[in-house]
């Protein structure tokens, strides 16, 4: 099963919640390897794999291969085929047992265009395809627009996973959002299913927040049961480079976590936005 978290508007919680998603996974002790397509590198910073952020060192380094979802791209630009062995090259351990992880890198910026022109859309699919048999969970983070690396990801996953805040701008953004991951599905991944929309940073106090999910309710958006409460120590968990489940693994955010992962994992997929609500580009109410 690969899991792509997505959603064209930042700050919505994808890293925080593909990495604990991830390691709750692997706490379970399924195989899981963590994909980080975002050029901020975040993903890889939470998992302890730091990266330098600076597109100099990546000019630097153009010809040079370390390991990172930037040089499996890279090698797709050559001329002999990417096998098994040269897939799994680029696959790091974490300090946490189960957890793998194909880092970011600051080359990820520098060759998108080229990648873009030469076509090279499917060969993260490609890539994962041969690594089936050595893990059990795949989750990719995605950088927060539709660009190639978010569509290599959505080409390559099986489900996706759309991180909502409550925010009016959020809820605007889920409009277009839908029709790309429709127009994703016919192009190029027919088997490519909405697997929900998380909520996240969810005050069950305010008006404004319950309001809306209300509202979302009622419309039959694909909306997940668990909601994700805002919480300090999912921050402190960030400067820990360490995630929830290990970290704070009896906090009300952790546990929530884990519901969440255990409702992802037992239920048929929630569905698709329906289009009566959607095919106009705004909500009935």
């Amino acid at each position: 099963m690969r899991r792509v978290v997505f959603n064209q508007k930042g700050g919505v919680g994808k890293t925080s919640i593909a990495c604990n998603l991830a390691a709750i996974s692997a706490s379970q002790g399924l195989r899981t390897l963590l994909v980080d397509l975002d050029v901020q590198g975040n993903t890889s910073y939470y998992m302890g794999n730091e990266q330098p952020l600076n597109l100099q060192y990546a000019q630097d380094r153009d010809d040079d291969i370390d390991g990172t979802i930037a040089d499996l791209f890279k090698q797709t630009m050559k001329f002999f085929k990417l096998d098994d062995r040269r897939s799994s090259a680029f696959i790091h351990e974490t300090p946490f047992e189960d957890l793998f992880l194909m880092p970011s890198s600051p080359a990820l910026k520098l060759m998108e265009r080229e990648l873009e022109s030469r076509y090279k859309i499917y060969k993260l699919r490609d890539a994962l395809d041969r690594l089936d048999d050595e893990f059990d969970r795949v989750y990719i983070d995605t950088p927060p627009c539709l660009n190639f690396y978010s569509r290599s990801a959505l080409i390559a996953a099986n489900s996706v996973l759309i991180p909502f805040d409550c925010d009016s701008f959020s809820r605007q953004a889920l409009y277009s959002l839908r029709n790309n991951i429709l127009e994703i599905r016919e192009d190029h991944n027919p088997d490519l299913e909405i697997e929900g929309i998380v909520v996240n940073q969810f005050n069950p106090q305010a008006r404004l927040p319950v309001e809306l999910l209300d509202e979302m309710k009622r419309e039959g958006l694909p909306i997940l049961e668990t909601t994700l409460p805002s919480s300090v120590k999912m921050k402190e968990s960030h400067q820990r480079q360490t995630p929830l489940i290990y970290f704070a693994g009896a906090h009300k955010l952790t546990q929530q976590y884990v519901s969440l992962f255990n409702e992802i994992e037992t239920q048929e997929c929630v569905g698709d936005f329906p289009p009566a609500s959607w095919e106009s580009g705004v909500p009935i109410h």
